[in-house]
């Protein structure tokens, strides 16, 4: 088999990682765009795939990801709070809320 990428080679071993491979790079530029929140589909055409499935592989969980969706969601209960005119704190002898008490609560 003919080495299609012997630049690439050369330059992993200048910088020390002869282990890394043309993949590890799509893998991480691919992981990289999943992270900007752009669409599925054009994550898809980006990497070229015909299916979600192979672009769902690089939609990794992240903290950063974590924390944006535990914003909004704090964002989604504080607007229910202000619509339904509840005190922030429950009925249990000023324990927060758990939501159990149809009071959304805040996650963190």
């Amino acid at each position: 088999m003919t080495d299609a990428l012997p630049d690439l080679h050369q330059a992993v071993n200048r910088i020390g990682q002869p282990g890394l491979h043309f993949h590890d790079l799509r893998h991480t530029g691919n992981t990289l765009a999943a992270d900007t929140r752009t669409s599925l589909r054009n994550l898809m055409t980006r990497m070229g795939h015909d299916s979600p499935r192979a672009a769902l592989i690089y939609q990794h969980a992240s903290r950063d990801a974590d924390r944006a969706i535990a914003d909004a969601v704090n964002a989604l209960v504080k607007q229910a709070r202000g619509k339904m005119n509840k005190p922030l704190r429950g009925k249990r002898r000023g324990k927060p809320d758990d939501g159990a008490t149809g009071v959304p609560a805040e996650v963190s």
